[in-house]
């Protein structure tokens, strides 16, 4: 893989932004083989440090009478732009180039002093009249466009910087690029680049193209946007990016949360499927098992759901001391001290329950801190005066048990409920809103020795204090 930087659009130039991809692409545990930062034997990777190159590629299509220079200003342009609206003609090609400022147009004097002058201009590719151009596309088939469909192109612009058309045509040629892959809204400008391949003496080099399908809205009509996501409350970059100018920060992936495997197994079934009922793919699984054959022409509905699936799998699957490292920072960074040799229980007592990292906090606290709320509906239906001198019962056998397992505070469960006559069932809902306040939540014998007998002894005598029995 190789990691290029397309920056000759100097006026979308954004600060960060170099830096922000290489960190996005490291966190995904995408490895770059050759390119920025790394290096290789393609150097220069930035296209802006590439200009001199480009000027060469582009003197050739100039003196093969592919290309010409093109002196026209902003106010020529908007002109003949009005000129032409009515007849729906409003694009600089077949149709307008003879009438506009241009080395077609004027004598060859006139642009070689404008040229020396210094009279700012650009290079545009002079699109062939009458011609059939077919892009071979791997996902789409063969797809002909009629050359009068095409406009003639900025190849270089009067700053000194090539285009996207030249620029990647050229760049991909020279790294041996195999494949271009891109989204479909790329599809109309292939059959301009198939030409620059065919005037560059290239044709027997082009890669081969594929076109992804777009990224939909959730529901499916029309293409995914930033500030849909927005709306949606879900994050569209991979990690957390703050605009330079305006200061605005956008949360990513990463800090909502997300584990990288699992955003990179979503993002790969976006469009594309193995062929196979297998949903969960490690990246060396990916790719083994991707082809471009299998993805889809039409559009890929970004099903938020899909993607908190997939991390809530991928959290449940890690290795219980790698989640415990995990859980214990973000039990720290909610302010709660645990205690080292507890944390690989109370991970294994939660890890079925939490989606994303930081949820470890919210559904640990209970461990932590004494409930001050009960669950009242419970309290309405399993408080009375059974469950009450069940519980008083079982406080007073267990807080003789400092530390217990979970097969033991089960048993002594059972033995309390013989003792006096009632069944488990009817006196669990009131001990577990006596031990975590709530009447809903993970394994409870586990919860009991995880806190010890001598914690939830205080517990359900505090519990038992507060709530009124209800007759």
């Amino acid at each position: 893989m190789i990691l290029r930087i397309e920056d000759t659009d100097q006026t979308r130039f954004v600060p960060g932004a170099e830096q922000y991809i290489i960190d996005a692409l490291t966190w995904a545990g995408i490895t770059i083989d050759e390119g920025v930062g790394v290096g290789g034997p393609h150097a220069p990777y930035r296209q802006s440090e590439r200009k001199d190159l480009y000027q060469q590629y582009a003197q050739q299509l100039l003196r093969d009478g592919h290309a010409y220079y093109a002196f026209d200003t902003e106010a020529d342009l908007e002109a003949m732009r009005s000129r032409l609206r009515h007849d729906n003609i409003q694009q600089y090609g077949i149709a307008t180039r003879g009438q506009m400022k241009n080395s077609l147009t004027l004598p060859a004097d006139e642009v070689t002093r404008r040229l020396a002058a210094g009279e700012p201009y650009v290079v545009r590719i002079k699109i062939p009249e009458g011609e059939k151009v077919i892009v071979s596309d791997l996902i789409r088939g063969e797809v002909i466009v009629n050359s009068s469909q095409l406009d003639d192109k900025v190849l270089m612009k009067s700053d000194g910087m090539p285009t996207y058309h030249l620029a990647n045509v050229v760049d991909d040629y020279l790294m041996n690029i195999s494949h271009v892959i891109r989204g479909e809204e790329w599809l109309p400008s292939a059959p301009l680049h198939v030409l620059l391949y065919r005037f560059l003496g290239w044709e027997a080099f082009m890669p081969q193209f594929a076109h992804l399908p777009l990224l939909l809205k959730p529901d499916g009509h029309g293409k995914l946007s930033k500030r849909d996501a927005d709306k949606m409350g879900f994050p569209i970059f991979p990690l957390t990016w703050k605009d330079p100018v305006t200061g605005e920060e956008a949360v990513g992936y990463r800090e909502a949360g997300y584990l990288p495997e699992a955003l990179v197994n979503f993002l790969a079934f976006l469009g594309w499927n193995p062929g196979t009922e297998q949903e969960l793919f490690s990246m060396e699984q990916l790719i083994e098992a991707f082809s471009l054959e299998r993805i889809s022409k039409a559009g890929a509905r970004f099903d938020i759901q899909k993607a908190q699936w997939y991390n809530q799998h991928y959290l449940r699957a890690k290795p219980l001391p790698e989640l415990s490292a995990i859980a214990k920072k973000e039990l720290m960074n909610a302010g709660l001290l645990v205690d080292d040799a507890a944390l690989p229980e109370i991970v294994q007592l939660l890890r079925d329950r939490v989606t994303f990292l930081h949820e470890f906090a919210g559904q640990a606290r209970f461990l932590f801190e004494a409930p001050a709320r009960y669950d009242e509906q419970v309290i309405a239906r399993k408080w009375d005066a059974h469950a009450v001198k069940f519980l008083m019962a079982y406080a007073d056998r267990i807080q003789r048990l400092s530390t217990l397992s979970a097969a033991e505070a089960k048993a002594l469960l059972e033995d309390t409920c013989n003792a006096l006559a009632v069944k488990p069932g009817q006196v669990l809902q009131a001990l577990r809103v006596a031990i975590t306040g709530a009447g809903t939540g993970p394994d409870l014998m586990l919860t009991i020795q995880i806190l010890g007998g001598t914690e939830v002894a205080a517990r359900i005598m505090r519990a038992v204090e507060q709530i009124k029995v209800v007759a």
